[in-house]
């Protein structure tokens, strides 16, 4: 989410929200925060960086392969 990103509301980069959310879960958070939308253009608020409800499981199958995959490794030492 971009605050003054549009003239009358927040701007958005919703073609970051995959690169954003597998980022994160390679950092092992523990959850999640995202704006999903029928139409993302025709929302009244967030639009530009909400995703696609058609897309939403999509996605979230992609984060809990990921999530899963992350907390199975073991800790990594670097001393």
């Amino acid at each position: 989410q971009m605050p003054g990103g549009r003239a009358d509301s927040a701007g958005g980069r919703r073609n970051q929200v995959a690169d954003l959310g597998r980022a994160g879960m390679s950092q092992g958070i523990a959850g999640l925060f995202l704006e999903a939308h029928p139409d993302p253009d025709k929302a009244l608020c967030d639009g530009p960086c909400a995703l696609r409800l058609d897309r939403l499981e999509a996605f979230l199958v992609q984060m809990k392969t990921m999530d899963e995959a992350v907390k199975a490794l073991p800790p990594f030492e670097n001393a």
